[in-house]
């Protein structure tokens, strides 16, 4: 009789939480990668992209990229920085994608660690290298190796064979279905990652897809817990209208913070539409983020995928009202504009780039409008103005919020809560068992449940912990515990960066809000006695 077979999966990231997605699957006989991607969010969870990883990297003969958000590949560079040799497989588009994004998160680091740096040196304090840099950035690309197409079985390693499944999340994005032998029972174990999946109304890709009858699925969980209202694209396209025609008729502008990747581009696209058709007062439309711009060439590089763009040959990306800026000068210019302008910038969730400085040049104005478009995770600046602050820390500074705060859900790029049950039941049936990853707690467990409402074995439902490894044995997944213990589950959410920014800001309000000095006084005299 043969024995059980030796694979075991380990999550390295985006358990628990909704970024840093890093996944190593060892077969017994290969150990590899399934993405390597930042950690975004508060500064607890950032801390992580600075620390060792708790694997070495020359350990992974390659790696499978599923698609090309930060969040999924961010780390990339650090990974070749500290060791990692081995071809990156993934579809072409997000080869693409990769020969800007990887370069763009390189000099953001480099930025940061010089900003960083000034200040530590005014401190007499030693300087630290960033994260990777520019040369990392290059090394990486030249491990790419991009698969022509979805559904083509490729082998990395011998015995082990790879396919893409078309995923519907973004450009390029893929699930990967995972063949292997099992140890020495003579049975082939087959695993599908995921990935991220889309919504089943997408404006540029068709409905995700992949095959039935899985061992194992490894399934994301961002929209475990929710669901968004039914739509079209048509009826996504008309809130927008609705949404820019009460921001522009107020005087003010319209600030949309928005991912790079694929978010801007459906933006420019309905907007080009409503603008085409007359739907919309006429407005200049800025977008204002160099990677952004990149991006967009991409996706007219690749226009005969897709499934809205195609048609007009992404001639709708270069309406003559569109303002696709490039450089500091062009972009400072934009803040002196006072009204009459939609202004979209990244990042998504206002945590850095550039749509900071739009932001508080206009959150004070009364006639203007911060309209959100996407998920807002817990510790960004979005989340905290999402959240009903009345006023708000960027930069040092305190800004109250006068603007028109607004959301728009039908533009994620994730399915909801009712799309990743039918995706996960159009894949079985599945023998061993269910991981869900790259979600918070509360995404997870609630989808667990409404699983097992629909006759998924709830024993069979795994929400791994960060760094928790688990044995793929015959019939379901053992957990073998945490291989490193990096942060507690119980701190992923505690952010003391938001909790200092809100201390400093309710103290601002209380000190401008005291009838005379005496008061002003006596609450700094408090304050001096609790620290």
């Amino acid at each position: 009789m043969g024995r059980r077979s030796m694979a075991t999966l380990t999550f390295y990231g985006a358990a628990g939480t909704v970024t840093g997605s890093c996944s190593m699957l060892d077969t017994g006989t290969t150990r590899f990668l399934v993405d390597c991607g930042l950690f975004q969010g508060n500064k607890t969870i950032r801390k992580l992209n600075d620390g060792d990883f708790p694997f070495n990297p020359a350990d992974a003969e390659f790696l499978v990229l599923t698609h090309a958000h930060i969040d999924h590949s961010g780390l990339l560079p650090k990974l070749v920085k500290h060791g990692f040799s081995g071809p990156i497989y993934a579809t072409e588009p997000t080869c693409d994608l990769l020969d800007f994004m990887l370069r763009d998160s390189a000099k953001i680091q480099m930025s940061n660690t010089e900003r960083w740096n000034r200040k530590r040196q005014r401190k007499g304090l030693e300087p630290v290298e960033p994260l990777y840099t520019d040369v990392d950035a290059e090394n990486t690309l030249r491990l790419l190796r991009p698969i022509g197409g979805y559904e083509e079985w490729f082998e990395p390693a011998p015995g082990i064979r790879i396919r893409f499944w078309n995923a519907g999340h973004i450009l390029g994005s893929a699930s990967a279905e995972v063949k292997f032998p099992d140890g020495d029972t003579g049975n082939t174990m087959r695993l599908l990652f995921s990935g991220d999946i889309g919504p089943e109304e997408k404006v540029f890709h068709p409905e995700p897809e992949a095959e039935t009858g899985f061992d194992y699925i490894i399934c994301e969980s961002t929209y475990g817990d929710r669901d968004r209202d039914d739509y079209t694209l048509e009826k996504r396209r008309d809130m927008l209208r609705k949404e820019l025609v009460r921001g522009l008729s107020a005087g003010g502008n319209v600030v949309i913070p928005a991912f790079a990747v694929e978010r801007s581009q459906e933006l420019l696209h309905d907007i080009g539409v409503l603008l085409a058709n007359g739907d919309m007062p006429n407005a200049t439309v800025f977008l204002d983020s160099p990677l952004a711009k990149n991006v967009t060439e991409v996706f007219i590089k690749h226009a005969d995928t897709l499934s809205d763009v195609a048609i007009d040959n992404g001639q709708l990306f270069r309406d003559p009202q569109f303002r696709l800026v490039q450089n500091v000068e062009e972009s400072k210019a934009i803040n002196r504009i006072d009204g009459g302008a939609v202004i979209i910038s990244a990042s998504g969730m206002a945590d850095a780039g550039r749509i900071q400085h739009h932001i508080k040049n206009n959150i004070w104005r009364r006639n203007a409008t911060i309209l959100f478009v996407g998920y807002q995770a817990p510790g960004t600046l979005g989340h905290v103005i999402t959240s009903g602050a009345d006023m708000v820390r960027i930069h040092g500074k305190e800004y109250v919020v006068n603007a028109d705060i607004r959301r728009l859900g039908n533009y994620s790029a994730h399915a909801d809560q009712g799309e990743l049950i039918d995706w996960i039941l159009e894949r079985t049936p599945v023998s061993g068992g269910i991981f869900l990853n790259h979600g918070d707690d509360d995404a997870r467990e609630e989808l667990a449940r409404l699983l097992a409402d629909r006759g998924i074995d709830a024993g069979h439902i795994h929400m791994p912990q960060f760094d928790e490894s688990f044995e793929l044995v015959a019939g379901d997944a053992r957990s073998k515990g945490r291989v490193a213990q990096r942060i507690p589950a119980d701190e992923l959410l505690t952010d003391w960066n938001n909790d200092y920014a809100a201390f400093i800001v309710a103290l601002t309000q209380q000190l401008n809000t005291a009838d005379n000095d005496a008061e002003r006084r006596a609450l700094i005299k408090r304050l001096q006695g609790a620290l």
